[in-house]
């Protein structure tokens, strides 16, 4: 006997996640591959900085800081002279959006993690990121992907001078 759910449909329609349903800009920004390369970054760089691998859910906090072109144009005007705390005081409207975008990327820096992991990209000892295998040489001349991978090793950096606990609070987001 099959029951009916209180929305009266028994087979609720599927959920898009698939590349296929993705939009081509999408596809391009949130491409497995280079959520792998931004996060290999700011791992490289949090590593450099404190010797001590990435925190994993620190992942959810570099992804959308990096993709986000009014977040990424915000950390580009003066912030490596700064620290998170400091740089989100001064740029509360940029932050506003954070915890729904945060959310939204979840799923997204999901696959970006296990790309990484699968492709040799990243390590994972406990739960804490270590750079595998360096960046290629040579990346594509793009503005916006110099950008990114900039803005994921400023975060790398600021993210090894705070406690995730605090990186979390700063931002609005749980964990």
């Amino acid at each position: 006997m099959t029951t009916v759910p209180p929305t009266g449909v028994a087979n609720p329609p599927p959920i898009a996640t698939g590349w296929a349903e993705r939009a081509p800009v999408a596809e391009a920004m949130y491409n497995p591959a280079l959520i792998a390369c931004l996060l290999s970054a700011a791992t490289e760089t949090h590593v450099r900085t404190v010797s001590a691998g990435l925190p994993v859910a620190l992942s959810f906090i570099v992804v959308p800081m990096t993709l986000h072109r009014g977040t990424r144009q915000a950390l580009t005007s003066g912030a490596s002279r700064t620290h998170l705390k400091t740089w989100v005081e001064r740029n509360p409207f940029t932050c506003v959006g954070f915890p729904a975008r945060a959310q939204g990327l979840v799923p997204m820096v999901r696959q970006g993690l296990r790309f990484g992991l699968r492709h040799d990209v990243l390590s994972l000892s406990g739960d804490a990121l270590h750079p595998r295998n360096r960046l290629p040489a040579r990346i594509p001349d793009h503005p916006e992907l110099e950008d990114a991978l900039r803005i994921s090793r400023l975060l790398g950096r600021w993210l090894a001078k705070t406690s995730p606990a605090t990186v979390f609070a700063v931002m609005g987001v749980t964990p």
